[in-house]
């Protein structure tokens, strides 16, 4: 389950550094590079929910505990 968790974690950093690339990109792709930018940020919004969701199911269906912190 962690694994699966820590694939989405990167591809949500990777989207955000996609979207960090296609912002500092040359202003004569300028059109271009705001369209990447935008459909990575969506990516990065998607993949955010989509993982915060699987996390309410797993906990749900009991595939995952919430551990006590500290002691």
């Amino acid at each position: 389950m962690n694994w699966l968790f820590l694939i989405a974690f990167i591809g949500i950093l990777g989207a955000l550094a996609a979207a960090g690339i296609f912002m500092l990109k040359r202003p004569q792709a300028k059109h271009d590079a705001s369209k990447h930018m935008a459909r990575a940020l969506a990516v990065r919004v998607g993949l955010s929910i989509a993982l915060f969701l699987f996390i309410l199911l797993a906990w749900k269906m009991g595939w995952i505990q919430p551990r006590p912190l500290g002691r």
